[in-house]
């Protein structure tokens, strides 16, 4: 009795003094972002909007990591299962898998999946080996090529141009499934004729590949793509600009989509109120952590590239903001 009376005043004697436990880490939330291959942009979006959040950790009391993952298919699943509580996913496969079409019917729409908001353009990109010959996307055919890693949203948007074109898989003298961090050395290694990524540009990956051996971005345009991208309202005609990468000086004609951040409606509001806030208050600072962020703006953010309902926690900054 005597221990506990004195435990009851000691407690009593800290309250009094104010020496009390911070809120934060009593309430210390851990949040996890699933990106894509070290190599990409994804993995350099996990890691900006982490590092913007963690600045004020002793504030909000979240703690946010982005490990590499299999990218956008992969997130989503990883989301959707509890793994992670948001990632960086392509606009088709955010309609895809909201839809549970395609790559998501065997397991039904995701009608919990939520926008937080958009990012930069990802044309799709198709490097190959300037001695394989490969000028369109068509000279494709009967060559090694590298279509992406099952869950990747490369692999997902090559499978809708093979579809698009009446290919399959034994169309290719070799189709491998390497990640997005192996392809390029494979391309330098002559394993492979082309490597295929969707991706922001400039970007590390297509850097090294161009750097290890002389290479060309090859143009995937024509009627089907043409068709390809009337039929479906989250792709749009892309350029990537001539003078990113070595050997490649001229503009290159593509289509794309745009990399989204997703999370579940079961995520916490203040969550993303505070994800959305990190970002958007620090939108300079946001803006000069990849060459691919440079030209984004606020307005483009809230809603392009977004076809499923913004969470919660996003529309309430966007309306304290103004810009709904």
């Amino acid at each position: 009795m005597k221990r506990t009376s004195l435990a009851v005043l000691f407690s009593a004697a800290i309250a009094c003094a104010g020496i009390t436990a911070t809120p934060a880490v009593a309430q210390e939330n851990f949040v996890t972002i699933g990106t894509g291959g070290q190599t990409g942009v994804y993995y350099v979006v996990g890691q900006s909007v982490c590092r913007l959040i963690n600045r004020n950790s002793n504030d909000h009391g979240i703690r946010c990591n982005a490990p590499s993952s299999g990218g956008s298919v992969a997130n989503v699943n990883a989301i959707r299962g509890g793994e992670m509580d948001m990632g960086v996913v392509q606009s088709d496969i955010q309609f895809k898998a909201h839809k549970g079409i395609e790559n998501f019917e065997d397991a039904g729409a995701f009608e919990k999946l939520r926008a937080i908001f958009a990012l930069h353009g990802e044309p799709l990109t198709v490097v190959a080996r300037r001695d394989a010959n490969i000028n369109t996307v068509k000279d494709l055919k009967g060559k090694r090529v590298n279509i992406g890693n099952p869950g990747s949203g490369q692999r997902d948007t090559m499978d809708v141009v093979m579809d698009a074109l009446g290919w399959t898989r034994s169309d290719f003298a070799l189709a491998s499934e390497l990640d997005a961090a192996e392809q390029a050395a494979a391309l330098g290694d002559n394993n492979v004729d082309a490597m295929v990524y969707v991706a922001g540009h400039p970007n590390g990956s297509i850097q090294e590949a161009t750097t290890t051996v002389d290479s060309v971005l090859v143009s995937v345009s024509g009627e089907e793509i043409d068709k390809l991208i009337e039929e479906r309202p989250y792709y749009a005609k892309a350029t990537i600009p001539g003078g990113l990468y070595r050997g490649n000086d001229k503009d290159v004609e593509t289509f794309g989509v745009r990399a989204t951040l997703v999370t579940s409606a079961d995520t916490p509001e203040e969550t993303v109120y505070q994800t959305v806030k990190a970002v958007f208050e620090n939108f300079d600072r946001f803006k000069r952590l990849h060459p691919a962020f440079a030209t984004l703006t606020e307005e483009e953010m809230i809603k392009e590239g977004l076809s499923v309902p913004l969470h919660d926690g996003a529309v309430r900054y966007y309306k304290e903001r103004g810009w709904m």
